[in-house]
């Protein structure tokens, strides 16, 4: 099993569950997050001044959406290539997939494990 932390702008989240529905994915963790990468927080729009929870800011951070998520194996070079297909706009930020092996899945409320638990 792996864990795909997948970090994608705000307006293609619609697009990621779309996208994870679609491979029949059992569910998903979703995170508002701020941050930034190789452009140091300067959007397209150009770089300035940030919000962040009401207080304006110039730590430069732009908002993002981080999606979490255990699949098969199987399918995940499947979700790789759909995101990529549908969230790369071809401007810096459009975002990052971090993947991680899963050792065990444990099902709290049966005691379920492993693709059972998914």
């Amino acid at each position: 099993m792996k864990e795909l932390e997948i970090v994608i702008r705000p307006e293609k989240l619609e697009d990621i569950k779309t996208i994870l529905d679609e491979v029949n994915c059992g569910g998903m963790t979703l995170s508002t997050v701020m941050g930034c990468g190789t452009q140091k927080g300067i959007s397209d729009e150009g770089e300035g001044v940030n919000e962040f929870k009401g207080l304006k800011t110039t730590i430069n951070l732009l908002p993002k959406v981080k999606v979490e998520v255990v699949v098969e194996d199987s399918d995940m070079e499947k979700i790789i290539e759909k995101v990529r297909e549908t969230c790369a706009t071809d401007h810096v930020g459009d975002g990052k997939i971090f993947i991680k092996d899963v050792m065990e899945v444990v099902r709290i409320r049966t005691g379920e494990r492993g693709l059972k638990a998914l």
